[in-house]
């Protein structure tokens, strides 16, 4: 069975920034991805990040994993870059379990364990939503940004947060006609400045609108929206009909966290977070010992908080099996500091009011 000090389990901004701040604090990592690339998420944003410096703004998301991964060479051996592996288990005793390469099964016991697997997409439940040329918009993401693959022609975007906004100018930009941009809500979720750039392109975005079905045979052909009323409830004679070969839904993502199921820490589902979250204290530690989580596997916030819970979280990781930081004091109230002021806003007070409902204290234990 392999050991090692700390095992970091996906390699997004999350766990990247966790290998960091555990191995300037002395422990060894070993670090798992699923995918060959590092990054996450990070891999498919190709808009410049906003924020501070601290948090890399002005820098493309594409960016990002190489500045962080010349900062990982620097630890050395200390940090061993398990890729294209599966975590397939997350046991009591914390054994995980690896399958790397889709052919080679072997265990792990490490001192201590951050779960940082990031989120999946959330989908809508419409007639024919299962019609090819029907995506999340992570998905375009990874055909236009990593592989260079238009997903079609004509597109209708569902979603009018950020992510909704930067795909659609991408779309643009890349020579695919975003239709409509439509939305359930009552006003645009994302930045005023991505849907400004989308309107100055000519694109419109119906508020209070969701799909009523898809059309196509064999593949998407058309899309029916209708209007919603106040309790997202369809008005009826209110249908749009638009000729599209893409659907694309951008409607928020939910934790990926069934890792921490399966070791037995304790979880609630808040909204404010976006679905089910683990229990944890103000050190990132769940309700199983030594089991820590960061990003947005204990709830959906923007990567630059994800980055900072992760350095957050590799501290105290170390720290709980004997491996201080020499400022260790410094670099958590630097660290909280950067944390308060991404959360400063209207979004930022949904999250801290998520927070109160699943954080525990030491007393409660």
């Amino acid at each position: 069975m392999k050991t090692t000090d700390i095992a970091i389990v996906g390699g997004g901004p999350a766990g990247l920034c966790a290998a960091i701040s555990a191995a300037s604090s002395g422990a060894k990592v070993a670090l798992i991805e699923r995918n060959n690339n590092l990054g996450g998420q990070l891999n498919k944003q190709t808009h410049m990040f906003f924020g501070s410096e601290k948090q890399y703004a002005a820098s493309r998301g594409i960016d990002i994993p190489d500045i962080l991964m010349n900062e990982i060479k620097k630890y050395g051996d200390k940090v061993e870059i398990i890729n294209n592996t599966n975590v397939v288990g997350l046991y009591e005793d914390q054994v995980i379990t690896l399958m790397e390469n889709e052919s080679h099964y072997y265990k792990m016991k490490p001192e201590a364990i951050i779960v940082a697997t990031g989120a999946y997409e959330k989908f809508l439940s419409f007639p024919n939503n299962d019609l090819p040329g029907i995506y999340g918009a992570g998905a375009v993401q990874t055909l236009m940004n990593i592989y260079g693959v238009k997903p079609g022609e004509r597109v209708l975007m569902v979603g009018a947060g950020n992510i909704g906004l930067i795909v659609s100018y991408q779309l643009m930009q890349a020579g695919v006609k975003v239709v409509a941009i439509i939305d359930a809500a009552s006003k645009i979720g994302g930045y005023l400045v991505h849907a400004s750039k989308v309107r100055r392109m000519g694109i419109p975005i119906y508020t209070r609108h969701t799909v009523k079905e898809a059309v196509g045979i064999t593949e998407l052909e058309k899309a029916v929206i209708w209007q919603v009323d106040d309790d997202f409830q369809p008005i009826l004679d209110t249908e749009i009909t638009f000729d599209v070969d893409v659907m694309c839904i951008s409607v928020g993502l939910s934790p990926l966290n069934e890792l921490l199921s399966m070791a037995g820490c304790e979880m609630k589902h808040v909204s404010y977070l976006s679905g089910f979250v683990p229990y944890r204290y103000s050190n990132y530690e769940t309700t199983v010992s030594n089991i820590f989580t960061a990003g947005d596997s204990c709830g959906i916030e923007e990567a630059s908080s994800a980055m900072v819970e992760g350095y957050l979280a590799g501290l105290y990781d170390a720290d709980k099996i004997g491996k201080r930081h020499t400022y260790f004091e410094d670099q958590v109230q630097n660290y909280a500091n950067q944390l308060r002021n991404l959360r400063s806003g209207p979004e930022g007070a949904h999250i801290l009011r998520g927070i109160e409902e699943i954080e525990r204290r030491r007393d409660h234990a």
